[in-house]
């Protein structure tokens, strides 16, 4: 599969709560942004316990409106990001740029920033 395709189906599987399915794709050890509260997570566990935590707190939809190759086995990702409280307000909707570091064909890291 290739990078674009993987991160497509990773951002839909994210946005259903799929866990499962977007841990099959991310490295045992992957370094993983805390986005929500802040510093990084590391491995599947960390990631699981993480998301879990942030989904019944808020409800994030990110959906990808680029996709292009980076330096190296990089590859960026310009995401719409949405973030509702529980009850369905907006707290925030703007965009955000993923970078994806790749190993073995699984994600190994993923940094985010704002777009340049």
């Amino acid at each position: 599969m290739n990078p674009a395709t993987l991160i497509t189906n990773l951002y839909a599987a994210f946005n259903r709560r799929d866990i499962d399915a977007v841990l099959e794709k991310l490295h045992p050890d992957v370094a993983w942004p805390n986005g929500w509260e802040g510093g990084v997570v590391v491995g599947h566990d960390a990631v699981r316990d993480y998301w879990t935590r942030q989904w019944n707190s808020i409800d994030p939809s990110v959906t990808p409106e680029g996709i292009t190759p980076g330096p190296g086995s990089a590859v960026r990702v310009e995401v719409r990001q949405v973030v509702k409280d529980l009850d369905g307000r907006i707290l925030s909707d703007g965009m955000v740029q993923h970078s994806y570091v790749f190993e073995a064909g699984l994600i190994r890291a993923m940094t985010i920033r704002k777009p340049d």
